[in-house]
């Protein structure tokens, strides 16, 4: 195992596909070499302290998205960005709050989009040629008190994970926004889903102790911990690389 250090808040990591990682982290992308070394990117935010980058994932074509959200959570501060194939950045939606966890349907013509702040998934079009959205749409919005949306992935029948913050849970909802099933966790706060393993049929579930006072982690010592759930009967999709340009450029630590 092998840690890199980066000098700004990481929201999101992806795989390139010459190796390395794009990364959304402070306020724009960054990519990372085999060796550690870091390039700056776009910096789409540049010059702000008020905003960072925070969750993001590839689409199936190869383009690195990723959303801002304010440190003061303000509602309507979130920006979503597109990182295309020849190393532009695109402003693709404004007005968001918590720009948080993406995916895409297994045909690729939907995109997925948590938004923490308004406690809502919601759903595009998506133009696989152009990277165009159209067609929005609120597909869930969860109900239940102290529970918001984070981070999300898709499963190879097109059902769509979503880790709720506060709600102690992943839960499994159709295409159709109908929820499917429900996986209960030990500790409050899952932050986001991604499936692994053998045959992508392990489901794994990052979570967080951040903001948790000491009564509330001795009621959940395993805070912040990674679990896992197997025999759930789907598999995930494979993890798509970035697969755009990576200029040569200054770097620094």
């Amino acid at each position: 195992m092998e840690t890199i250090i980066v000098d700004r808040p990481v929201g999101a990591v992806a795989p390139a596909i010459g190796g390395g990682y794009v990364l959304a982290a402070g306020t724009g992308f960054l990519y990372v070499d085999d060796d550690g070394t870091v390039q700056e990117l776009a910096q789409p935010a540049a010059g702000r302290t008020d905003v960072r980058m925070n969750d993001g994932a590839c689409d199936p074509q190869g383009r690195f998205w990723a959303g801002t959200m304010a440190y003061d959570e303000a509602p309507g501060a979130g920006v979503l960005y597109r990182l295309d194939l020849d190393g532009t950045c695109t402003t693709v939606l404004t007005g968001l709050t918590i720009s948080n966890g993406i995916g895409w349907s297994p045909d690729g013509a939907t995109m997925y989009l948590a938004d923490s702040g308004t406690g809502q998934v919601e759903a595009f079009a998506f133009d696989g040629a152009t990277g165009d959205l159209s067609q929005r749409r609120t597909l869930v919005r969860i109900q239940q008190p102290g529970a918001v949306p984070d981070g999300l992935t898709v499963d190879q029948q097109g059902a769509i994970w979503v880790a709720l913050w506060g709600g102690g849970a992943v839960e499994r909802y159709g295409a159709d926004g109908l929820l499917l099933a429900r996986v209960r966790l030990p500790v409050d706060r899952p932050t986001s889903c991604a499936f692994g393993g053998a045959e992508l049929a392990t489901l794994f579930v990052t979570t967080a102790r951040a903001g948790l006072d000491e009564a509330a982690l001795d009621r959940q010592p395993h805070a912040g911990h990674l679990f896992r759930f197997d025999r759930l009967g789907v598999t995930g999709m494979p993890c798509a690389p970035y697969r755009g340009r990576i200029e040569s450029a200054a770097t620094h630590g």
